[in-house]
């Protein structure tokens, strides 16, 4: 399949400076067949001038179009545009009626067919320009309308679209219409749902999933709804703007590419949300925040949209910033004074041990881009700009800023923002008016620092004793600093980027626990952009100096060494568990700077981990000891002691947590111990018993991840995976029979698995997914090697046919990570450089080999 054109920025400005768009009248058939629906959309605009534009559709077959009564060619539709010449100025009606494709890879219209009770279900996806293989459209972000739209379904579906619907009889649902919407935010989602229906504040809620998933969302139904009245309180608390929209649906869609979307009134999660099978407090609080996140883009994104792609920050940072700062604000005491069980720790902490590494690795790779970018180029740039910097970076941007400006003001210059604003468009110089005109500071100034500059500064404290009974501070701003392959010490590159407001975290042992640290005072500082900042200090040199102790700002920070002595003996008795997320967080960046040998890391987790109560920090840190440490820092020689270590960190936590006080925490440590298992034994005598001894029972999710590691392992077969899909035939059990498929140390089975990939376009999204996720396997790298060379050439291909989202999986879950060698980033390089992977594609192997170049240098340190 050729490639699609995109839109430049260049084309949308001209086109929003010719015509308005008022409103478009939509009606969707669903009931034409298996593969295609139909589409019949009416849009009036009008034209300020006479001038010559184009409308975008993207059809099975363009059947008849109209322009003001007169019949268009269909023949003269070119790569997804349809010209339209000769407008003159004045108004205009554009019939356009068309068959149009489901889609199989969450883009568009996605159609499935759930393969525990037969049931289908369709939902639009309509980021960022999939609008096209919907309905007809002039698809950019600032050409705002009305949309009103008809959608004709099997009689025993419902339709649920971003204003009230109603059935009007015959399989006809008729949608109220929107205020001014962009297109991307169109949405619709039919099928036999189970919902939940409630009202607040006047306003109809609904929570809506899969009929075969509906005992798992009536068990969580007051949990959901109490978390998304208490946000939609407290928004209405900070924002003078009322909820624009008439109606607030939630809707878990399968195979979801996104963890959620923010259409108005009718918000689609990844079904993954409705849990299965066992989950921590810390996942639940997660659910949670993407609640938060989402319901904070009715205001940012939803009423004051983006004119144009490089502003995507003032969605995505301000939704993120706002869903765990809100979320931290609404915790209600449940029955006996205990915290709800969606509110798992500190949201910040959260946030700081997995969020913000987000943004970190991002921001240090060839691909980092600006917070807020001066030129997105096209519709295809933009697509790859959703990422730990528009999302992790942005909000602890945004952090810094309220640190900064103080949240009073902030919040006056969001108002102000949302006033001059509503149902338009607008980009970062009005947002930055707009909070200039709450506060005397200088935020031009703070923007051009903060958001137009790439890449993470650096903070060293420089801590020297003087007189007995004295010391001095000084925190040194290195800048983007990068580790100097001599001596593996961070060096100065460029000075300082930005300036940082922290608190530094004075500690002591604690004269009363040998094991404990006490906070002696926290210091609040200004550090400039580029130099140093002196410090008033008092007392007896401190154990323990944590800069930007709260994690306040967004910079890598390193210890002086007698604070790094201290952390090995004593990091698991700080007090705060955000304390220690910063500290986490500062020794995996030392690890992949080449500053912390792999090892050492390892070595820390064993002696600090099994004591750690904070179920976020216990999952962020297992996940890179393992993921990253196990399988990629350390040489496959030294891979089998250092699954043993996790085994033995796992199994003291498992230990530990035998009173069944800490249940995430055990869960936690089951999970992993599965996934570091070197031998089949221990595993499969769980899974034959359907239980860990003293709990958990194994649920289908904990079944399918021993199964897999079995598989890995070359411990079970073909025949035992078939079997345990007959005991769970779920989507999520077909995944993890995929998953497992792949696995197996077969050359057939990888035979098969490749071809389903990479041979055949038959896979769904989340079918490919599972199946990459299987394939690779270090303990089989011998297995799998001659295939490291092919993927370089299949993925080019597959990436071309199958489109963004399917590329994007190639590049992200189908990619050799555990293939680090100099062979195989030399093959990545010169795929880079000679065969035009898809933009999406190409983001992807940009960012895997670099981690894979970082990843040789940690083996070679």
């Amino acid at each position: 399949m050729a490639r699609m054109s995109v839109l430049t920025r260049d084309e949308a400005q001209n086109r929003a400076q010719l015509i308005d768009v008022h409103r478009y009248t939509i009606a969707l058939d669903l009931t034409a067949g298996d593969e295609t629906f139909d589409s019949r959309t009416l849009i009036r605009f009008s034209a300020r001038t006479d001038a010559d534009t184009f409308v975008e559709i993207k059809p099975a077959e363009l059947r008849t179009v109209t322009l003001d009564g007169q019949p268009l060619d269909p023949a003269l539709l070119d790569d997804g545009r349809l010209p339209l010449k000769n407008l003159t100025a004045g108004e205009h009606e554009l019939l356009v009626d068309a068959r149009m494709d489901y889609s199989r890879t969450g883009e568009g219209m996605h159609r499935f067919t759930d393969p525990t009770d037969g049931e289908t279900y369709v939902y639009t996806q309509l980021f960022l320009d999939d609008v096209q293989r919907v309905f007809a459209a002039f698809d950019q972000p600032d050409l705002k309308a009305v949309f009103d739209l008809t959608v004709t379904a099997p009689e025993s579906w419902t339709v649920l679209a971003n204003g009230v619907t109603e059935h009007t009889g015959g399989g006809v649902w008729k949608a109220a219409p929107t205020p001014l919407i962009s297109t991307y935010l169109v949405a619709v989602a039919a099928g036999p749902w189970h919902s939940v229906r409630t009202e607040h504040r006047g306003l109809p809620f609904g929570l809506h999933c899969r009929r075969s998933l509906a005992p798992y969302l009536d068990a969580d139904a007051d949990e959901l709804l109490d978390i998304t009245r208490a946000c939609f309180d407290r928004y209405h608390e900070k924002f003078e703007e009322p909820y624009p929209f008439d109606s607030y649906d939630q809707a878990f869609v399968p195979e979801f590419n996104a963890g959620a979307m923010e259409n108005p009134g009718l918000v689609t999660f990844r079904d993954e949300f409705v849990y299965r099978s066992a989950v921590t407090d810390t996942e639940r609080q997660t659910r949670a925040m993407v609640v938060a996140h989402e319901m904070a883009h009715m205001w940012f994104g939803d009423l004051v949209t983006l004119r144009w792609w490089d502003d995507i920050w003032l969605n995505e940072s301000f939704a993120e910033y706002m869903g765990y700062q809100t979320l931290n604000e609404v915790t209600p005491a449940s029955p006996g004074g205990q915290p709800p069980r969606w509110r798992g720790t500190d949201t910040w902490t959260d946030f700081g041990v997995s969020r913000k590494a987000w943004g970190y690795d991002a921001d240090q790779r060839p691909s980092t881009h600006p917070v807020a970018p001066e030129h997105v180029e096209d519709t295809a740039s933009a697509l790859l700009n959703f990422d730990g910097i528009s999302y992790a970076k942005g909000a602890s941007a945004l952090r810094q800023l309220v640190a900064w400006l103080g949240e009073k003001d902030f919040l006056v210059g969001i108002n102000i923002h949302f006033e001059r604003h509503r149902f338009g468009n607008a980009g970062l110089a009005e947002f930055i008016d707009s909070l200039a005109a709450a506060t005397e500071r200088d935020v031009h100034a703070w923007a051009d620092a903060w958001l137009r500059t790439t890449g993470v500064d650096t903070l060293v404290p420089e801590v020297r004793g003087g007189d007995p009974g004295s010391w001095t501070l000084a925190v040194r701003n290195l800048g983007d600093a990068r580790p100097a392959p001599a001596d593996g010490t961070a060096t100065e590159r460029d000075g300082g980027r930005r300036p940082h407001r922290i608190t530094v975290g004075v500690y002591d042992r604690d004269l009363h626990d040998a094991g404990r640290l006490a906070l002696r005072e926290r210091i609040d500082a200004d550090v400039p952009a580029d130099g140093t900042v002196s410090l008033d200090t008092g007392g007896t040199r401190p154990a323990l100096v944590v800069l930007n102790d709260g994690d306040l700002t967004y910079a890598k920070i390193r210890f002086d060494s007698e604070s790094l002595a201290t952390l090995r003996t004593h990091l698991s008795g700080l007090p705060d568990p955000l304390t220690r997320a910063v500290v986490w967080n500062a020794l995996r960046d030392a690890v992949r700077d080449g500053e912390l040998p792999a090892a050492d890391y390892l070595d820390i987790a064993r002696a600090h981990l099994p004591h750690e109560t904070d179920v976020a920090l216990v999952q962020g840190v297992l996940a890179f000891a393992s993921g990253h440490v196990a399988d990629r820092y350390l040489s496959p020689a030294r891979r089998p002691a250092a699954l043993a270590t996790l085994t033995d960190l796992c199994r003291d936590l498992i230990r530990r947590t035998e009173d069944g006080d800490h249940p995430g925490l055990r869960l936690v440590a089951v999970r992993h111990s599965i996934d570091a298992a070197a031998h089949p034994e221990p595993v499969a005598a769980w899974l034959t018993e359907g239980t860990v001894p003293g709990g958990p029972e194994l649920d289908p999710e904990l079944r399918w991840r021993v199964l897999a590691r079995l598989a890995t392992l070359g411990a079970v077969t073909e025949t035992d995976i078939a079997e345990e899909l007959r005991r769970d035939p779920s989507a999520t059990g077909q995944e993890g029979a995929a998953r497992c498929r792949a696995a197996l140390p077969d050359p057939d089975a990888k035979a098969r698995a490749w071809d389903a990939m990479f041979a055949s376009d038959d896979l769904s999204n989340y079918l490919f997914t599972a199946t990459a996720q299987g394939f690779w396997q270090p303990e089989q790298a011998e297995l799998v090697r001659p295939y490291v060379a092919r993927y370089f050439k299949d993925s080019v291909a597959v990436a071309a046919r199958r489109g963004p989202a399917i590329a994007a999986a190639v590049g992200r879950w189908a990619f050799p990570a555990h293939a680090v060698d100099a062979e195989t980033l030399k093959l990545g390089e010169k795929t880079l450089r000679k065969a035009d992977p898809v933009p999406a594609l190409r983001r992807q192997f940009t960012d895997q080999l670099d981690d894979l170049a970082r990843a040789l240098r940690v083996q070679e340190a």
